[in-house]
Formats: C-alpha cells, structure tokens, sequence
C-alpha cells in the first residue's frame, strides 16, 4: 500500500486500512526515536505551516517531525502572509506548490484546506478546521492502542459534540470498527450528515455506536473517556454561560468517571484543557460560573493515575511524522 502525493484532510477519505497503515508507521516511526535508530526519509523536503487559528500542540508536532526526518518548515500566519486578504486561497495552492512541498493549513472552515487541497499540486495536510481534527484522530488511537488490551476499541466522548473532535471521534471509530459512545446533550450532538457518514462506514466496518443525552447510559463499560473544552476557539465569550448550563452533568469529575464501571478508564483530552485557575479563562469561568476545580475536566481527574492528556500530546508529533513520510516519500507502507 502507498499513501504518496495523497492529501490528508479528514478521516472518510481513508479507508480503515489506510488509517491502520499510519497507525502502524507512527508507533514504528516512535520506537524508532526513542531508540536512537530513526533513518531521515524527508532529507531536503519543504513543509509550509499556515496558522489561520494559533497552536501549539500541532504546530511543534508539524516542525519537529519535519526537522527529526530532515525537513525543514516555514510558518506563515495572518500577520506575516496575505493569504485571504490579498491573495486567495487558490492562488496561495499555485504558488506554495511551486516552492514547497507539501501544506499544512490550521484554520475555521472545511472549505477553505479542501480548496487549498483543489488548487494545489501537492498533499494538503489539515491541522485543524471547525469540522474536523484528523491528525489529532491519528494520535488518539495510538495512544489508545498503546493503552488497550482488547481486541476493539471502546471510548465515550463527553461534551460539546458539535465540534471538530465529536465529529471526527464519531466517524474515526466508525471507520476503525470501534464502539463509540457520544455523550451530549441534544442541541449539541454532531450534525445529522456527520451521524448519517458514521453509520454507513459503522456499517462497512462493524462498529457499534450509540449517541446518547444520559451519562449512565452511555458511559457504561468503556475503557476511555475523552473531552474538549466547551468553547472552541473562535467562539463568542458570550456564549459561555449558555454552554455552562448546558453542559455542567458531563463535566468530566470522579462522579462521572465512575459510571464507566471501571477503576482502570483512562482519561483523555486533545489540550489545552480548563483544569485549573492556572490560565485567564479558567479564573474567568472560575469566578464567574463558582466552577473552582476545573472547568470541563475536574483538576482531580486530569492529574490522576487515569489521565493520559500527556502521552496524547507527545504522539500528536509521532502520528503526524507517520503521515507525513507516508505521503512525500514514493514507498510502500504495511
């Protein structure tokens, strides 16, 4: 199987054993650096990094997978590029196609990676859009892997479901024949036609899913409990307090935890999270809403035993290597 010169810009483009491929190659591609034994494929290679919304997980994962396979990145954000005020999205594909090769894009709309994946001659990689977070989907299930014994995976995501990571934890399992529990209130479930693409491929694959408004209902057996934080970047502060009643009972706290059946659940969370008072928004949220031991995330919960946020970020950078070598170098993956 090869992935070169393929684009990378959400998870039903692939199939499951594309998605296994890179799965395969990232926890490889990890040993291998840990070992010392990592041999550069990317020597050479150019990878421009365009910024519409901040980061810091992807943007570190993007040039240190670069640099560890003998890349090199140039970053352009709003401020040092005149991509979509001066110039458009189509043109930017032309001219970064002639000079690089390949394009990560992390912003707002599908439309605006899909277009640059139109007009560009090389693969387009999404770090992030409204919809969907694909490269994150990637590190999830090697961390998950890395953690589980059974043979299917078995997750719930809690929260804000309306989002890029409800969205693309629900079609990723689905895929990958998972069983997906989404855990929302209703005015916050993913759109009907992501709900509908989930179940056609659940179909193909044999995944089981449930979306559901009751914690006891949905959290039952699972061996992960994933969330976000309530309001995604880009968001209105005015619309805090309606996303806080909404969504105060799957606040993610030992209470909520225990649902799951298990003392062995792990937890897991894509960061940054509101676990504390440590950040502006969490002593704003703190203050404002009395929530004083997290927000999303109970403080307790995030730094015990069960909480895996960390190993999540570090593969952040192994998964995205692992399709980054897939697609710009001519050889076959298992």
């Amino acid at each position: 199987m090869t992935l070169f010169g393929r684009d990378f810009l959400k998870e039903s483009d692939f199939t499951a054993a594309e998605l296994g491929s890179l799965l395969t190659l990232a926890a490889a591609l990890k040993a291998q650096r840990r070992a010392g034994t990592e041999t550069p494929r990317l020597t050479g290679k150019q990878l421009a990094l365009i910024f519409a919304k901040s980061s810091t997980r992807t943007r570190i994962a993007f040039e240190v997978a670069m640099r560890d396979q003998g890349g090199h990145v140039t970053v352009l954000d709003t401020a040092s590029s005149q991509i979509g005020h001066k110039e458009s999205i189509a043109d930017t594909a032309r001219v970064l196609s002639r000079i690089f090769d390949g394009i990560q894009y992390r912003g707002h709309g599908q439309q605006v990676v899909d277009e640059l994946a139109e007009f560009s001659s090389i693969p387009v990689y999404n770090g992030l859009t409204d919809e969907w977070h694909p490269t994150q989907m990637l590190a999830d299930f090697l961390t998950m892997r890395e953690h589980s014994t059974s043979k299917r995976l078995c997750y719930g995501y809690v929260g804000d479901a309306r989002s890029n990571m409800g969205n693309s934890l629900l079609v990723m399992g689905a895929i990958m024949g998972a069983d997906v529990r989404i855990v929302a209130p209703k005015s916050l479930w993913p759109e009907p036609f992501v709900q509908e693409l989930a179940q056609v491929r659940a179909q193909q694959s044999g995944a089981k899913i449930k979306i559901t408004e009751d914690p006891a209902d949905g959290l039952g057996g699972v061996d992960f409990v994933h969330t976000d934080i309530w309001v995604s970047m880009g968001e209105s502060t005015e619309v805090w307090e309606a996303r806080v009643t909404a969504l105060r009972p799957y606040r993610v706290d030992s209470a909520l935890m225990a649902l799951t059946g298990s003392p062995d659940t792990k937890f897991m969370h894509c960061l940054p999270a509101y676990h504390d008072q440590n950040t502006t928004i969490g002593r704003e949220v703190a203050e404002r809403f009395g929530l004083v031991d997290g927000v999303e995330v109970s403080d307790s919960v995030f730094n015990s035993p069960a909480s895996i946020v960390f190993d999540q970020a570090e593969n952040r950078m192994h998964s995205i290597k692992a399709v980054l070598v897939a697609t710009l170098c001519d050889l076959p993956i298992s």
